[in-house]
């Protein structure tokens, strides 16, 4: 074979692949959203909307070509797009190139991500419950089929912190993060303290603006966060997803004296999502409850429904990410930048595509998951003392005992007719098993009564 002959096979070999690629580019993509709630409908809308950009950044036009929805949403107009009433024909449509998955829930959205997977198409999805509690055996069944799950709208609504953290950071050791990232609780939690309002009060009042749901248990005791902050800590760190070693605690023993005395001792209670790296063994601890944050720090000043991530890597130092936390546009928008990232690498190998949790599948990471109880935070600690001497000094005392040292205490004068008087102790650092050893040795006073509230405080930064 002649040289010439030669160069034009190569050539053909490296040519062809390039032109394909490119034509590919030119031609539409062809996406099945399934769910026409409020992000389904937010999706159609901005998608109808904003067209003209949206394809421009993608480089070929996105068009909906089905949807798969049990009854149709007056919120958003279909036009001429095919609508099913059974989802699944959206995962079996061979024309369809992504399926949006915006159904919710983790029995049925399951089943049809791994149909849609099944049959060679990618996926967008919300569904943080989901991808915390199947994200394993979703990304795995993904990666065996050369396709991509996308789920940035799973986390903090139209916040891009999926990417931040998956690209953006990818030069930094993420040393922890820290987020509000339950609009409701937040809502809740910034009412009692601007307005001196009862926790069910103002729950009641977040029902019905349509903050928490009518069962709002995943909101309030944290689930949700939980479920969010998984997703985080594994784009963090690089390990596989692991929501059963979440700590979890909600905010409804939260109480309005709690956070009038946390405002005395110069702090904010948030109720937080906490993942971070021990200095000490590399563990890894994940954590969701109400916190005491310095008023000053930007985080504690995120209220109402807004959502924020706070991420500390040791090379760009602390890092904050604000913005709405749900919502049917603010999730939508995050649902179609990952509509656009896909059809702008569906010419791309799998192997050069992101990998799902940030680092490539077979480096990820099997770090120890260190209990609550090995967590050195310090402490919020309100106690209803009876109103003698020596009570103080032997609560601190038995702290002192402990190795706890003590950095602030408020004491309040007892009401009329009241034997009993709160007393607040801000302490220092110290591992939370020691903590709780001593106050149970201080439950255990005849001079204390009823329980002693604990609230942990972080300084973050």
């Amino acid at each position: 074979m002649s040289t010439y002959v030669l160069y034009l096979c190569c050539l053909s070999r490296v040519v062809t692949p390039i032109f394909l690629a490119r034509a590919k580019t030119l031609n539409s993509v062809k996406i099945g959203i399934c769910g026409l709630g409020t992000v389904g409908s937010g999706a159609v809308n901005v998608l109808g909307r904003n067209a003209d950009e949206i394809n421009a950044r993608a480089g070929c036009e996105i068009v909906i070509s089905q949807i798969g929805a049990r009854r149709d949403n007056p919120a958003c107009d279909l036009g001429d797009i095919s609508v099913s009433r059974d989802i699944f024909d959206v995962a079996e449509n061979p024309e369809i190139d992504i399926l949006v998955e915006l159904i919710g829930g983790t029995t049925v959205a399951k089943e049809l991500v791994l149909k849609a997977i099944e049959n060679g198409k990618h996926v967008v999805t919300a569904n943080k419950a989901l991808i915390a509690e199947f994200g394993n055996e979703i990304f795995a069944a993904a990666t065996e089929k050369g396709v991509t799950v996308a789920y940035e709208a799973a986390v903090a609504g139209g916040i891009p912190i999926i990417k931040a953290l998956r690209e953006g950071l990818s030069a930094n050791h993420i040393e922890w993060l820290a987020g509000i990232i339950n609009g409701t609780g937040n809502f809740i939690l910034t009412e009692m303290r601007d307005k001196g309002r009862d926790f069910a009060d103002v729950l009641k009042e977040a029902q019905e603006l349509g903050y928490a749901e009518a069962d709002p248990t995943f909101d309030v005791e944290g689930i949700d966060a939980a479920h969010k902050l998984v997703i985080l800590a594994s784009l963090a760190f690089g390990m596989p997803l692991q929501f059963d070693s979440v700590f979890t605690e909600g905010i409804s023993k939260v109480e309005p004296q709690d956070v009038i005395y946390a405002q005395e001792l110069g702090y904010r209670i948030k109720h937080l999502g906490i993942a971070s790296r021990s200095p000490e063994n590399g563990g890894i601890a994940l954590r969701v409850h109400p916190t005491l944050i310095p008023e000053k720090r930007l985080i504690a000043n995120v209220d109402g429904v807004m959502n924020a991530v706070l991420v500390n890597g040791d090379a760009v130092g602390p890092t904050l990410y604000y913005g709405p936390g749900a919502g049917a546009e603010p999730t939508a928008s995050s649902v179609i930048a990952d509509v656009v990232d896909l059809a702008r690498t569906l010419t791309a190998t799998p192997e050069h595509r992101v990998p799902h949790l940030g680092f490539q599948s077979d480096k990820l990471n099997d770090f120890d998951m260190l209990p609550i109880s090995e967590v050195e935070t310090a402490y919020y600690l309100r106690f209803s003392a009876l109103d003698t001497p020596g009570v103080l000094s032997k609560i601190t005392q038995i702290l002192s005992d402990a190795k706890i040292s003590v950095e602030a205490v408020i004491q309040k004068e007892p009401g009329a007719g009241e034997d009993h008087v709160p007393l607040i102790i801000l302490t220092d650092r110290v591992i939370e098993k020691s903590l709780d050893s001593a106050v149970t040795q201080i439950q255990q006073m005849d001079s204390i009564a009823g329980e002693i509230t604990k609230i942990r405080v972080e300084a973050l930064g």
